[in-house]
């Protein structure tokens, strides 16, 4: 059986990502290995050389920012947090979504 990756919506699940991103970081302050652990079960399961280029942008676009902690395991760590605009582009999001669904249900009716 194909996995979702390969099965033709590879596509439409990178674009969601970022929506994905934003909706895990606003449960709270995380690491990578965090991100990657809430992702792995789903159909968004990814790897971290596909995480830290969209965390990058995301943080350029001024919609996460992280800070470093010192870690007893190792070297210090970056956790994300959004920001106000994060927190705001989510909001955003979340509304054209619905908005969506909202049309999908109709035009199946």
């Amino acid at each position: 059986m194909p996995t979702h990756s390969e099965d033709g919506f590879a596509g439409l699940r990178k674009g969601l990502l970022e929506f994905v991103l934003l909706t895990i970081i606003a449960g709270g302050r995380l690491y990578v290995a965090d991100m990657l652990a809430k992702l792995a079960d789903t159909p968004f399961a990814t790897q971290e050389g596909t995480l830290y280029p969209l965390l990058s942008k995301l943080r350029r676009d001024a919609l996460v920012d992280y800070e470093w902690v010192e870690s007893e395991a190792g070297p210090p760590r970056k956790y994300y947090r959004l920001t106000e605009q994060g927190a705001q582009r989510l909001a955003d999001l979340s509304s054209y979504w619905r908005q969506l669904n909202d049309a999908l249900l109709r035009l199946g009716d």
